[in-house]
C-alpha cells in the first residue's frame, strides 16, 4: 500500500495503523519536490520505503492502493494518474466527496479539476455504504465531523422521528489535529492553549457532507464548529425535535435497529452520553442521547477520534472493504 502525505497527522495515523496490518507492506509516496530528505526515526527500526508519487514509481512496486492524505487540490492532480495504473484510491480530503464540482467550488472556495471522478467515487461511511465501496475504485474518506453528525442523525430522519421543521442544531467541537499540521497562527500554541473558539460558522466545508448523506436541506442544519485546547478528538452535541416519540427506549431501538451488525458504533443506555476518553485512538463512534417526551426534545451526544475514525482508521475500514480483508484488521 502507497501513502502520499505520511508526515502529516491522518497520514502518520495511517501508517502507524497500517504497521499492524498483518496482509500490508507499505510504501511511503513522496509527492513534492522540496521535502525533508528523510523522516526521523528510532534505531533500530526498519525504515518504510519511499518512492516517488509517480504511476510509473507505483506500477513499478505493483501497489494495490494507494491512500491520499493530502490536501484536495493534490489528490485532484494526481488521482487519475494513480487510477491509471490500477491501483484502488481511497482519497483522505474532500477532493471527491460531493456529488457534483459546482457545490464543491462553492463549499471549498476552489475550481475542481478533476470533475469526471466524482460520478464513479464511493463515499466512504461504511455504515451507510458497504456495498458500494467493496465495489469501487476511487473511495472518498468522508470528513471527520460529517463522520460523527451523519452516524447520529440519519437513522432518526430514515425513522421519520424527526420534526424537521423544527430543524437540526450540531454543536461540533474538535481538536487541533483537525486542522492539520500546516503552521498557521489560528493553531499557534499561544492561540489555542487555554482558549475555546467557533469557526467556519455558517460556511464550514463539512456542512453538504452531512446534508448529502443524511437527506437534510440546508435550511434544516444549523452546523458550528468549535476548536477545543487538545490533541485529538471530536465531540458533537445534535439538538432535535422529535415527533411522535413516546419514550427514550423508543430512540434507542431506532439506533439498535439500524447499527445492530455494526462493529464500531457503540451506543449507550438513553440519559447516558459517551466522552472524548471512551474513544482516543480507537475507531469506535459512540452514540448517546437524553430525550424528554413532554417536549419532543432530544439531545443526542456523539463522540469520535478525529484521526481514526474520523480519518485514518476509517480509510483502513475502507481498504480492508476493498481488498477483502476482515473489516476488523487492525482496528481492534
Amino acid at each position: 500500500m502507497g501513502v502520499v502525505g505520511f508526515r502529516g497527522y491522518s497520514g502518520a495515523e495511517l501508517v502507524r495503523l497500517l504497521t499492524r496490518h498483518p496482509g500490508v507492506e507499505i510504501f511511503l509516496l513522496e509527492h513534492r519536490a522540496d521535502a525533508e530528505a528523510e523522516t526521523v526515526g528510532p534505531l533500530g527500526r526498519k525504515p518504510h520505503k519511499t518512492i516517488p508519487a509517480t504511476p510509473e514509481a507505483i506500477k513499478l512496486e505493483k501497489l494495490d492502493l494507494v491512500f491520499f492524505a493530502t490536501p484536495a487540490e493534490v489528490s485532484m492532480d494526481l488521482a487519475r494518474g494513480v487510477l491509471e495504473t490500477g491501483a484502488k484510491v481511497i482519497d483522505l480530503s474532500g477532493a471527491f466527496r460531493l456529488r457534483d464540482a459546482e457545490t464543491h467550488s462553492r463549499w471549498y472556495k476552489q475550481r475542481h479539476t478533476a470533475p469526471d471522478l466524482l460520478a464513479e467515487a464511493a463515499y466512504g461511511l461504511p455504515e451507510f455504504h458497504r456495498d458500494k465501496i467493496r465495489g469501487a475504485r476511487l473511495v472518498a474518506n468522508p470528513g471527520c465531523y460529517p463522520t460523527a453528525a451523519n452516524l447520529a442523525i440519519r437513522p432518526l430522519i430514515d425513522a421519520q422521528v424527526v420534526d424537521r421543521s423544527r430543524g437540526i442544531i450540531c454543536d461540533a467541537k474538535s481538536g487541533v489535529s483537525g486542522a492539520g499540521r500546516k503552521a498557521s497562527l489560528k493553531t499557534s500554541f499561544c492561540e489555542v492553549a487555554g482558549n475555546f473558539s467557533a469557526y467556519g460558522i455558517l460556511d464550514h466545508r463539512h456542512v453538504p457532507e452531512v446534508l448529502q448523506n443524511s437527506g437534510l436541506g440546508e435550511r434544516e442544519l444549523t452546523f458550528t464548529a468549535h476548536l477545543l485546547p487538545i490533541e485529538r478528538g471530536i465531540l458533537e452535541t445534535i439538538y432535535i425535535r422529535t415527533q411522535g416519540v413516546e419514550k427514550a427506549v423508543d430512540l434507542l431501538a431506532i439506533y439498535e435497529d439500524f447499527y445492530a451488525e455494526e462493529p464500531f458504533i457503540r451506543l449507550y443506555a438513553p440519559g447516558k452520553v459517551p466522552d472524548l476518553r471512551a474513544i482516543e485512538y480507537t475507531n469506535y463512534c459512540d452514540i448517546g442521547f437524553v430525550f424528554d417526551a413532554e417536549s419532543q426534545r432530544a439531545i443526542v451526544v456523539v463522540a469520535e477520534d478525529n484521526l481514526v475514525k474520523g480519518a485514518a482508521g476509517q480509510a483502513v475500514q475502507n481498504m480492508n472493504l476493498l481488498l477483502g480483508y476482515p473489516e476488523t484488521e487492525a482496528l481492534l
